[in-house]
């Protein structure tokens, strides 16, 4: 019997379905990952911002954490929203039991503005979790946020990306350049040097979940076993897709396209 790849997201909800778990298992189950999921806050909000979040308690969190370890295989896993200090030293306790690539969406503020994580959980996120990853996905303000920087140029990406690595011990780092004008340009340092990953910048404000389903994409490939750099590569052009062909729903950004790399999409909409 073939071996099925087992992706495992730990993060927010998002009941309009663009981001947090719902966009994580939806871009897992279009890259033929087995998609699992474990929750750590319910999250009220949609393409215009959050309007409330409920923290699950930290036992709850364990017992799911557990009830995966103990029953399911885990090939790669993801963190999102991680709103707390004591969920994240659930979840740091947790990860030495697998040996899977770990990879981090450090979601620290929503697109629309509006904070996720206080600082405290900031300071322990980068002092104490990020050490554990595979790789980390920050976009440029996230970036900033770890590194107390600022970053304004192709030049000072890499540096960031240089940075989490040797100074806070990511095993690698995607810096994201969507808020830098011009082509839509991501750097990853992966230890040993410099990976540069460009498409053009598609002009739409429809890009609620982005980061999400950016990280889930290489967190499917890599429990199929892609190495870094490829499986890089291959969400860059997923989640380019998912933006080009996004859905123009909800008042405000809306919500990526994950079914967009499918060829039937491609036939009716190009």
């Amino acid at each position: 019997m073939k071996q099925v790849s087992c992706a495992l997201t730990i993060a927010g909800t998002d009941p309009s379905g663009g981001a947090g778990i719902q966009a994580d298992l939806k871009t897992f189950q279009e890259l033929k990952s087995y998609g699992m999921s474990v929750i750590t806050s319910v999250v009220a909000q949609n393409t215009t911002g959050v309007s409330g979040v409920h923290h699950l308690p930290i036992e709850m969190l364990k017992d799911q954490l557990e009830a995966i370890y103990s029953d399911m295989p885990v090939h790669a896993f993801k963190t999102g929203m991680i709103s707390n200090v004591s969920m994240m030293k659930a979840i740091a306790e947790w990860v030495p039991n697998l040996s899977a690539p770990y990879v981090m969406d450090p979601v620290m503020v929503a697109q629309s503005g509006d904070p996720l994580i206080d600082e405290e959980s900031r300071v322990w996120l980068r002092e104490n979790l990020l050490p554990l990853t595979s790789i980390v996905t920050p976009n440029i303000p996230e970036a900033e946020d770890i590194l107390g920087g600022t970053i304004e140029s192709g030049e000072d990406m890499k540096e960031a990306a240089q940075q989490m690595v040797t100074r806070f011990g990511a095993g690698a780092a995607l810096v994201k350049g969507g808020h830098i004008k011009g082509e839509a340009v991501d750097f990853l340092y992966d230890g040993s040097g410099i990976h540069t990953f460009t498409s053009e910048r598609i002009e739409t404000k429809n890009t609620h979940g982005t980061g999400c389903t950016y990280s889930a994409a290489i967190t499917a490939y890599l429990s199929q076993g892609a190495p870094m750099v490829e499986a890089v590569e291959q969400a860059k052009h997923f989640v380019t897709e998912a933006i080009r062909h996004s859905f123009d729903l909800g008042n405000g950004s809306g919500p990526t396209n994950h079914f967009a790399t499918r060829e039937e999409v491609f036939n009716k909409w190009l």
